[in-house]
């Protein structure tokens, strides 16, 4: 007998914009039956171990949040070793996190870095544009989102934290234990949690309809989402990967996904097991409605305040028009409309950009060195493109959540 599924979980798949294709390529079907009830259940599971740590911290027995939260960025910072007689529950969780699983290949994830860095801002947008914005067609993630301030801390702020994690998360080296990365991706993780559990608690949050904030179902689509799409979306525009590209992304994927509370279930084994998980996420969590224009309308018209060294409005008007095309090429009229954009938009960036792609990608594999230098402009890029989000100002990951929290 199957187990009940939130209200929230459809009859039947739903069709999902900008990946059909891929799955098609990919020989990708719509999940089983075994794999819908699935992906309904996963609506209502969180991240039993940092759900129960967080559960602890906040407990008035171990202090309060104003001793334990100390603890537990030292431990991020230092390692769990450096703080004498620490409380169990803190020991527990950190010796667990701070040693990678067996199945982690170091070369594979630095590669994983590298390939990132090398896709420079295209990558970004399509992370921007398509899985983000796209996002947004998922209402029942949108209850959560809304909750924690979403429409009053503004779309530049949000998406400059997301790509400050993807940046730290990439850097060389930035997955060890310690590394930037590591200690992003452990911020992220006990953020959820503290959403989780401040939305939850919320007198108008209905579970029955909706599931659990945060819940495994939809922390795979994101985190699929964050680090395949750029590269789904870049070898349209012009992007050739190398062999072994895909699947070291495939590798990084995973191994974040275990640091960040995926369970293994929805961890991906590959390249075209991360597109089965993306688009078996989606068809069961893309359901639009009065929410999805609300976060979406914004976030268009965002470039026309972006931080630009001058000529300042008519370069924020040829970002805005760029960001569309982008959207408007991967998304479709339909799903436009339904986040209240403009239906049709001439798709002239990524079309321009193929040639571009192209020949660059042809030339990082020719000359000898080529990928370090790549990935050395591609993160000058892409740095470059966080300050035109934000200005001078840090991307301080979680802060625009950290008073719902």
């Amino acid at each position: 007998m199957n187990s009940p599924v939130p209200h929230r979980h459809p009859a039947t798949p739903r069709k999902v914009p900008g990946l059909r294709a891929f799955a098609v390529l990919l020989n990708i079907g719509t999940p089983d039956p075994r794999e819908w009830q699935a992906l309904g259940e996963a609506l209502l599971v969180g991240d039993e171990p940092m759900d129960r740590l967080v559960e602890w911290m906040s407990g008035e027995r171990a202090g309060g949040p104003a001793t334990t939260r100390p603890l537990f960025e030292r431990a991020l910072r230092e390692g769990i070793s450096s703080i004498p007689d620490a409380p169990e529950p803190l020991r527990e969780f950190f010796g667990r996190y701070e040693t990678a699983p067996d199945w982690v290949d170091w070369p594979t994830i630095r590669r994983a870095e590298q390939v990132f860095r090398m896709g420079g801002t295209d990558g970004l947008y399509i992370a921007r544009d398509v899985a983000l914005l796209g996002g947004y067609l998922a209402s029942g993630f949108n209850k959560t989102l809304i909750r924690t301030g979403a429409l009053e801390k503004g779309p530049a702020k949000r998406f400059a934290e997301t790509l400050q994690w993807a940046l730290d998360v990439t850097s060389e080296e930035g997955m060890r234990p310690l590394g930037p990365g590591y200690r992003a991706t452990m911020q992220v993780r006990l953020i959820h949690a503290l959403v989780r559990k401040h939305v939850a608690a919320q007198p108008d949050w209905d579970s029955a309809a909706w599931g659990l904030p945060i819940n495994q179902t939809d922390m795979a689509a994101t985190l699929v989402g964050a680090l395949i799409s750029p590269f789904l979306g870049a070898m349209p525009m012009g992007v050739v990967p190398a062999r072994g590209d895909l699947a070291a992304a495939a590798h990084l994927t995973r191994y974040v996904g275990w640091l960040i509370g995926v369970r293994d279930e929805w961890l991906p084994d590959g390249f075209r097991d991360s597109v089965r998980i993306l688009y078996h996420c989606m068809t069961a969590i893309t359901n639009p409605d009065e929410t999805s224009a609300q976060l979406a309308m914004p976030m268009a018209d965002d470039p026309l305040g972006w931080h630009y060294p001058n000529l300042a409005g008519l370069r924020g008007r040829i970002a805005r028009a760029q960001h569309l095309s982008i959207a408007s090429m991967f998304l479709g009229p339909t799903s436009m409309r339904q986040l209240g954009l403009p239906a049709t938009v001439p798709p002239w960036y990524p079309l321009a950009r193929i040639p571009v792609n192209l020949a660059r990608s042809a030339i990082t594999r020719m000359l000898p060195g080529g990928p370090a230098r790549a990935a050395l402009h591609g993160r000058r890029r892409q740095e470059r493109f966080l300050r035109t989000l934000i200005g001078d100002r840090p991307a301080v990951i979680g802060e625009s959540v950290r008073s719902a929290a």
